[in-house]
């Protein structure tokens, strides 16, 4: 992003263009996405480590939990009631259990299933501190990921970043998640059909599907902030306005969202290739490295468009100095032209008694004929130079 000082230096230049470019970079558009991206307060200082606070805007009237169980050969689907039990945990190698909670406003119940899964007191902790930067951190049992979600909404104009925890153990998996909806509806559906690998795979092997099913969202995500993007240069190009200002600034704010989300998902996965067994089995780190592939790709898609997007700026500035300079070049021209026309009036004008002109018959056609022979002289003249 731009420095205050290049705005300044930039609205100096162009007096007229700082009104327009002032409305755009307005500090209240910055404050928005700052209000996204700046972590708010976990808990007040001196609380005790591992105290669970939650941290984000209540997305759900009520907490939901969902249970799937499921083997190479069966599987079981089931809702659960918040004040019941989870359940016992399938042997290593006999099935895994899914279990997926929406709702983080309820610190009663995420602590309780912490403890009764036997989670770390800061996993929870960080569970329902949301804002987390994407990470894997590893613990003696398990394994606690913070990844994003990303999905477009508002017309596909803003990007909804919501943070979905993993904690991945042998023989489970329970996910949070801020509100109901995800993209984990295709990893359901090969779970209840039985297609592919997964359902005689292990917890690692679900954890790195749910990661997968999140970064090819975040292709989605970027295939429309593209084509936003082509559509915002050709605009700047063709028809530049205040309006189309804003609109880059605000594809700038997306943008810088969803790279905080991206960036960090390089170190994640090599953190998880870095896990040994039991935790993650090596048949799951072959397909981690695709996974490792498409975060790159992202990161190199991501910060292309911040490129682009940066240098509309300057080009939507050069654009309006351009059209301004057509405008000025126009009227220098027909001031230049209308000059010595003016001066042949003037003198005609002026009240002498003696004009020796006034007394010619020709007189008035003639100078009506110079007049029309000096715009002709000097249209050719600028014609020769190529300035029209």
């Amino acid at each position: 992003m731009h420095s205050d000082a290049e705005r300044i230096e930039a609205g100096s230049h162009h007096t007229s263009l700082a009104g327009l470019v002032d409305g755009a970079l307005h500090p209240l558009h910055q404050l928005r996405v700052m209000g996204r991206l700046v972590r708010r307060a976990a808990k007040r200082p001196g609380t005790a480590p591992g105290t669970v606070v939650h941290t984000g805007a209540r997305r759900v009237e009520e907490a939901r939990v969902t249970v799937i169980r499921y083997a190479s050969d069966s599987i079981i689907e089931e809702s659960r009631d918040l004040a019941h039990p989870i359940g016992a945990v399938p042997d290593p190698g006999s099935g895994v259990m899914w279990v997926n909670v929406e709702g983080l406003h309820d610190v009663g119940l995420l602590a309780r299933i912490g403890e009764e899964m036997g989670f770390h007191p800061l996993a929870i902790e960080d569970v329902a501190n949301v804002g987390q930067r994407p990470k894997l951190e590893e613990y003696e049992d398990h394994l606690f990921i913070v990844v994003h979600m990303l999905r477009l909404e508002h017309g596909g104009l803003r990007v909804r970043d919501e943070q979905v925890s993993l904690l991945v153990g042998p023989g489970y998996l329970v996910s949070f998640q801020e509100a109901p909806g995800d993209v984990f509806d295709p990893v359901r559906e090969r779970l209840r059909s039985g297609k592919g690998k997964i359902r005689g795979r292990g917890s690692d092997y679900l954890a790195y599907t749910l990661i997968d099913a999140l970064v090819d969202s975040c292709f989605h995500v970027l295939e429309a902030l593209g084509e936003r993007t082509e559509q915002l240069e050709e605009e700047v190009m063709d028809r530049p306005s205040g309006d189309t200002m804003r609109s880059v600034h605000e594809l700038k704010r997306e943008i810088l969202v969803l790279r905080r989300s991206v960036w960090p998902l390089r170190d994640l996965i090599n953190s998880f290739l870095r896990v040994e067994e039991p935790l993650v089995q090596d048949s799951t780190k072959l397909f981690l490295r695709d996974v490792h592939d498409h975060s790159y790709q992202l990161i190199d898609t991501v910060e292309v468009l911040r490129d682009i997007t940066s240098g509309m700026r300057d080009l939507y500035l050069s654009s309006v100095s351009n059209r301004m300079n057509e405008i000025m070049k126009v009227l220098t021209i027909m001031a230049s032209i209308f000059i010595p026309l003016t001066f042949v009036a003037g003198v005609y004008g002026m009240n002498f008694e003696y004009m020796p002109e006034l007394e010619v018959w020709w007189a008035y056609p003639g100078v009506l004929l110079f007049m029309l022979a000096s715009a002709l002289g000097m249209l050719g003249v600028f014609r020769r130079k190529g300035w029209i």
